[in-house]
């Protein structure tokens, strides 16, 4: 792949550098609140390096340029970096330094370090203050050099912002802010500064349609005893939206106007603030005149926790998204080799079925449509470009979802289309092997995603593989498809592993396989943790599953199964078919009946 006009930009780009004389610039992927998903605005790197994963830090300097990304990303981004001279640093490989250690290792006492303070957190910072401590480093924070050489830059974000109704949402803006006022208080502090879009959406039942498919509007917010205040573009309020937020109490103000605001504050507060998502340059201005509560963000634990109200909805819109996905694999099956059919026509097949769901607002995400090697991106998306036509052979990945009145969907199935390798089968039998043990997951109160990942991993393990993501994370409720704090992974990080399971709290169950150039594999349903016996020993906890989406059989060898893990198996096609059955016509019935073995006489 050609990428001049890449070589181009950087090359703009460093003579800039030279005139702000700094030596090395930084361009990590993210907003003014460190969202995983940004708007178009906020592409600077992807625009410096072609790189459109959605997480992934560029390092600039004068005779060369690395980008760091994780496991998920490894094969996307040799490909699009490919002509553009940027060096691949693969995250957690090993030998492979983190760019703290490469910043370490090759900047020079007197140097300066470049970036954009707004879109750098305060955790994240540290970590550079911390790594070139012993060198006489300059921190030059106050720079945006996309806003000099970026010269048709998509628009800065505005769009409408919506009230969620009080019905929908569960609980009101005031149960919601005297929840998170005790919560503040817990912490010792009198008062929390929100970065966080998704929380703040939460907090005050609003959403918006700054970001592609995550109801977010581009905000922050402070919360005291006396009073709430909301940042937000006034031009992105509707006069009904306005309303609603006077008649309930809370203060608006600019957006833009936040650094103002924030220096005319009476000192002396004690704020609460999440060091994960508070901008760099936000928390140098707190800081000089506040004590500041480096504490998580309550809202983010309280949002996770799913009332009734809200998991009742979840419930019903997972049963309709199911049978979305199931008519879709019915109709993709039916027709491979009759028709021609792309990874784009499949994805805009299961829009279309998803559209007709009269609860439907957007997609959750741009559905992820692989088939073959394609499917070892994991988060590969087919262009009008770049796409594969599918053949009666090898398998397609698909993982989707969508936003609703009632709730955020993430599946993923791989559909077997025609013959594959004995490789290939094991393959999938394993993976959904390890989905189904960790469903059946039964644990002590107590359990982080740490403790659980492994069940989902060990019959890959025992493979000598690995998926280099984690294992599941959280899903918002009518918000952000990817929800923290709660996660199942192994591997140790300092900001989210950690979170215990609470009752209410939902995650997804995805364990995957990928084998560059050859096919990927995951099967992901969404659960919910649920108390279980509570005896002597403690509080006992398991999952109840949400998705009901048919495992496709023709990929599953069941002499690698165990009798238990076949049962498990057997038992959710049982009510997959259950609870599916009766919304489809007789010809996906009978299909039903075939796909999920409910037709055969024995059963484990």
């Amino acid at each position: 792949m050609e990428n001049y006009h890449i070589r181009d930009r950087l090359m703009a780009l460093r003579e800039l550098m030279r005139e702000k004389r700094i030596d090395y610039y930084m361009i990590p992927t993210a907003d003014f609140h460190n969202s995983e998903y940004v708007n178009d605005y906020f592409k600077v790197r992807e625009y410096f390096c072609n790189f459109s994963g959605s997480n992934g830090t560029l390092l600039v300097w004068q005779n060369g340029a690395g980008l760091w990304t994780d496991g998920r990303y490894f094969i996307q981004a040799q490909w699009e970096l490919e002509g553009t001279e940027v060096e691949l640093f693969r995250m957690f490989d090993e030998g492979v330094p983190t760019m703290e250690e490469f910043l370490k290792e090759h900047m020079t006492d007197g140097q300066t370090f470049g970036f954009d303070g707004r879109v750098l957190s305060m955790l994240e910072c540290r970590r550079y203050e911390k790594a070139l401590a012993e060198k006489n480093i300059r921190f030059a924070y106050g720079q945006d050099l996309a806003e000099e050489l970026w010269a048709d830059r998509p628009d800065f974000p505005a769009g409408r912002v919506w009230v969620l109704e009080e019905s929908v949402a569960g609980k009101s803006v005031e149960e919601k802010l005297a929840d998170t006022r005790d919560k503040i208080k817990e912490e010792g502090a009198e008062g929390l500064f929100l970065t966080k879009l998704d929380d703040i959406m939460w907090l005050f039942n609003i959403r918006g349609c700054d970001v592609e498919c995550n109801p977010v509007a581009m905000s922050y917010a402070l919360v005291m005893e006396d009073k709430a205040v909301l940042f937000i573009q006034d031009k992105a309020l509707e006069e009904r939206t306005r309303k609603y937020l006077a008649d309930h109490g809370i203060q608006t103000e600019e957006y833009h106007d936040i650094a103002a605001y924030i220096k005319e504050m009476k000192a002396g507060s004690k704020i609460l603030l999440d060091k994960r998502y508070c901008s760099y340059m936000l928390y140098k201005l707190l800081c000089g005149k506040h004590t500041i509560v480096e504490k998580k963000n309550p809202t983010e634990a309280l949002k996770a926790v799913k009332s009734p109200a809200e998991l009742a909805r979840m419930k019903e819109i997972y049963l309709k998204d199911s049978v979305a996905v199931t008519k879709f694999i019915c109709w993709l099956k039916n027709n491979i080799g009759r028709q021609e059919i792309t990874e784009i026509d499949a994805a805009d097949y299961l829009e279309k079925l998803r559209r007709q769901i009269p609860e439907f607002v957007d997609l959750s995400f741009p559905t992820i449509a692989g088939y073959k090697e394609n499917a070892a991106m994991m988060h590969y998306e087919a262009t009008p470009e770049n796409h594969a036509v599918l053949k009666p052979e090898g398998m397609l990945l698909v993982d989707s979802g969508g936003q609703y009145l009632g709730g955020t969907t993430d599946v993923t199935r791989t559909i077997v289309l025609g013959h594959i390798s004995d490789e290939i089968k094991l393959h999938y039998t394993m993976v959904t092997a390890g989905m189904l043990k960790l469903t059946h997951a039964r644990w002590l109160y107590g359990c982080s995603g740490r403790n659980l990942d492994i069940l989902a991993r060990q019959p890959i393990w025992e493979l000598g593989l690995d998926y280099k993501c984690g294992t599941g994370h959280g899903v918002g409720y009518i918000l952000n498809v990817h929800e923290g704090p709660q996660s199942l992974r192994w591997r140790f990080s300092e900001t989210a592993d950690e979170t215990v399971f609470e009752e209410g709290m939902d995650i997804t169950n995805e364990p995957g396989i990928y084998i560059e150039g050859s096919h990927g594999i995951r099967i992901e349903n969404v659960m919910v943790a649920r108390n279980d016996v509570k005896n002597e020993y403690g509080q006992f906890m398991h999952f109840d599953t949400l998705t009901w989406v048919p495992i496709d059989m023709d990929g599953i060898e069941e002499g690698y199964l165990t009798e238990e893990v076949r049962a498990y198996l057997y038992e959710y096609q049982r009510q997959v078919f259950e609870k599916i059955s009766p919304y489809l016509n007789e010809e996906e019935k009978i299909w039903l009946r075939r796909e999920t073995r409910a037709e055969d006489d024995v059963n484990p």
